[in-house]
């Protein structure tokens, strides 16, 4: 598309960018999102909570969050849990949270980042921080993956070295979601795995305890047999 193509286009999706925008602008509503980049679902009290709002005025972010497809829910029984809609959601969040941490006045002493998440922590249903860049690297360094900035593929050789773990990336995907693609970290600030490849590495080292979740937060807890399995196994420098 051209410039000149481009134009008209985007007029036609501004005003549904600037709803956008102003959904997520909400102090509320944005705690709200953040806690669910964890991948895991959460009830409408809970996240009540991390908004610190009242369990009425969480229904009512809840509702619109829904409403616009940034979340669905899921019934269990009488209760109802929330998560994010879908993969591109936590793709959206974790770019503006990259935007967000770049520093406007250099000069200022950088902000703190919480050590714990900076070390390990889920990217929805990927892994992040130190964590996965070290673990992205090591499968790029051997021939295992190739990344960019846009774009990302597995290769012959990744596929074989996953499927030594029982993953299986030939079986047909549900839905349309990319196999391999790059993922900017926001505290890294290079692309970590995302897409099918980079849930199977993150859902294969929680399977074998090589990390633990925590009981709030994205941080995740880097095991001693998950250090040395990610050193030794993938060649991560972690």
């Amino acid at each position: 598309m051209t410039s000149i193509d481009a134009e008209p286009a985007m007029q036609t999706i501004a005003p549904e960018l600037a709803e956008l925008a102003g959904l997520i602008a909400d102090p509320g509503r944005a705690s709200i999102l953040s806690r669910l980049m964890d991948g895991r679902p959460q009830t409408a009290s809970e996240l009540a909570l991390v908004a610190g709002v009242t369990p009425q005025t969480a229904s009512w972010h809840l509702s619109r969050l829904v409403e616009r497809a940034l979340l669905k829910v899921e019934r269990r029984g009488p209760r109802r849990f929330y998560r994010l809609a879908t993969p591109l959601v936590a793709q959206m969040l974790e770019g503006m949270m990259t935007v967000a941490a770049i520093d406007p006045h250099p000069s200022r002493p950088p902000p703190r980042i919480d050590p714990e998440m900076r070390r390990a922590r889920t990217c929805y249903d990927h892994l992040a921080g130190e964590l996965g860049v070290a673990v992205t690297d090591a499968m790029r360094d051997r021939g295992h993956l190739n990344l960019d900035q846009e774009a990302g593929e597995l290769t012959a050789s990744g596929r074989a070295f996953l499927g030594d773990f029982g993953i299986d990336l030939h079986a047909p995907a549900r839905g349309r979601r990319i196999l391999c693609r790059p993922c900017l970290d926001w505290s890294e600030r290079r692309p970590h795995l995302a897409g099918r490849a980079g849930a199977a590495v993150a859902d294969l080292a929680l399977q074998r305890d090589w990390i633990r979740r925590r009981p709030q937060g994205r941080s995740v807890e880097i095991t001693d047999a998950g250090l040395l399995a990610f050193r030794n196994l993938f060649g991560a420098r972690i």
